[in-house]
């Protein structure tokens, strides 16, 4: 039985191609956060690291919001 985190693919070579087959398993891939989850794990990164870092984006996120508010409330 399959755990969640696994990605069953069936994919028929003479259908799509090697490359064809290629992308749908990239996109498979994307969809499933394979990618996104091996970029979490490859190295540690102590929680203060992480804390810091969430912290900051949202910072970021939050003075990019307020410079699009700015923007368009300027507009004539």
């Amino acid at each position: 039985m399959p755990n969640d985190s696994s990605v069953k693919i069936d994919i028929d070579g003479s259908k799509y191609g090697v490359e064809g087959s290629l992308k749908k398993f990239k996109r498979l891939c994307e969809s499933a956060g394979v990618l996104k989850e091996y970029r979490k794990r490859k190295e540690f990164k102590k929680p203060s690291v992480r804390k810091k870092e969430k912290t900051e984006s949202a910072q970021k996120r939050k003075a990019k919001e307020a410079s699009k508010f700015r923007r368009s409330t300027y507009k004539v």
